[in-house]
């Protein structure tokens, strides 16, 4: 299993290079399907999920398919996996991506398919793979309204690979909340392991092996 998790997307010539080493031949020859599920939970302007695809779309593959998790039939979905050879998983909500995905019954087949593909999550698409995402973790995090606006109070983690909850934009100024302060208060609260990323920094995972690869900041907390 390849998986690079990141806060904002290939950002930075070193998470590219990484994506690059875990596909193992140039993004010309390859596949991309880009999963925009969960920012179309988050309202307001979505200038942030258009200069992202731009910024993937100019890396200049060989077909960059779109693809949305809710609506279609469910064999429609993973066969559009199935084509990608890099399924790339777009930032929003992370509770409403995680719905879709266990609700559609799709958990069991996207798992299968990352397998055999290269998986980069963008924020939300990041922080799917935690056994601890659940309302507790919500609670913990202080984003529980995120959920319940919804019309949620519970959620299941579609994946659950690891125990570490990975949490995004640490220092961003479009989250100028998200400061050391801020990252010691949810580790008080904390029983879970927990990585905090800037924007410039991914957890890149290669099949057992789990490291950070960054040009900006990151903190861990086990």
């Amino acid at each position: 299993m390849k998986l690079l998790l990141t806060a904002s997307g290939l950002r930075n010539a070193t998470l590219r290079d990484a994506l690059r080493d875990l596909l193992g031949k140039p993004f010309e020859s390859a596949n991309i399907v880009y999963v925009l599920t969960a920012s179309t939970a988050e309202p307001g302007d979505h200038g942030w999920l258009v200069a992202d695809m731009s910024r993937l779309h100019g890396l200049g593959w060989r077909e960059f398919d779109i693809l949305e998790l809710n609506g279609l039939p469910r064999q429609m979905v993973l066969d559009r996996l199935l084509h990608a050879d890099v399924i790339y998983v777009e930032g929003g909500s992370h509770y409403h991506l995680a719905r879709s995905i266990t609700g559609n019954g799709l958990a069991e087949g996207f798992l299968e398919l990352l397998e055999s593909r290269v998986y980069v999550g963008v924020s939300a698409g990041s922080m799917i793979f935690s056994r601890n995402l659940t309302e507790h973790s919500a609670d913990v995090i202080g984003d529980a309204a995120d959920l319940h606006v919804l019309g949620a109070t519970t959620v299941e983690p579609p994946f659950a690979l690891f125990d570490w909850y990975l949490k995004p934009h640490l220092y961003s100024p479009d989250f100028p909340e998200r400061d050391d302060a801020w990252a010691d208060r949810i580790v008080e609260r904390a029983d879970f392991p927990i990585y905090f990323i800037d924007d410039d920094t991914a957890i890149r995972v290669n099949d057992n092996k789990v490291d950070v690869i960054s040009e900006g900041r990151w903190r861990f907390h086990p």
